[in-house]
């Protein structure tokens, strides 16, 4: 891996995450409440989607907590919108899921060889497994927070567990596009160095798009 995260990249990192932050309030994980079935199942696929690409950027495990801790600032940004603690299963919890999701991954892609990572079927098998990996260790929340991880109706079953296949399924097409997606902003990224002006007005998407994202939270949880 690189030794250091090239300063041009740390700012679409905080892009990606206050994206990643802001489908998580707006697909409505449910902060009020603990997750609607198979809601956290679709956001575990949507999670590693953001974690590939961000690691594809940075190739650091910086680079990913730097993503996680933009996520999770949105998420107590949207706690504090709806009068919430952070102490809450439907805050705590989902964050503690983010680390998970950043670990599995980062666990997971240490032992793919390089010329594994380049192929689509080894990518995405990455994704499943990180998936599967993720939503077993969510179960172990409650020893981080103190709040147990939500259940099937009527069971002691955690939701996790129970829609898993679905997180699985999901991460086998979304990790894949997620490490597309890194890449082809790489490019875009040295495309845009090209021409001085494009450089300047790149510097400005990042702080844009973390205002965009932050207003309009603000408006979906105010009005």
């Amino acid at each position: 891996m690189e030794k250091n995260i090239p300063k041009s990249y740390l700012g679409i990192v905080v892009m990606l995450g206050a994206v990643w932050g802001f489908s998580e309030a707006a697909l409505g994980m449910g902060l009020r409440s603990c997750a609607s079935l198979f809601s956290g199942s679709i956001m575990t696929g949507v999670a590693l989607f953001f974690i590939a690409a961000s690691w594809i950027l940075t190739r650091r495990i910086l680079g990913v907590a730097l993503l996680i801790v933009v996520a999770s600032l949105f998420k107590m940004f949207d706690a504090l919108l709806l009068s919430l603690p952070v102490q809450h299963g439907a805050v705590a919890n989902p964050i503690f899921a983010f680390l998970m999701e950043g670990v599995a991954f980062l666990v997971l892609i240490s032992i793919f060889t390089e010329k594994r990572k380049q192929k689509i079927g080894s990518q995405a098998l990455l994704g499943g497994m990180a998936a599967l990996l993720a939503v077993n260790l969510f179960p172990l929340v409650k020893y981080a927070t103190g709040i147990p991880a939500c259940v099937v109706q009527g069971t002691g079953y955690p939701l996790s567990l129970y829609y898993a296949p679905l997180a699985v399924f999901i991460s086998l097409v979304t990790v894949p596009l997620g490490l597309l997606a890194g890449v082809k902003i790489r490019a875009l990224e040295t495309k845009l160095d090209e021409s001085s002006q494009a450089r300047k007005m790149k510097y400005l998407i990042s702080p844009a798009t973390l205002f965009l994202c932050l207003a309009i939270i603000t408006l979906i949880r105010l009005v």
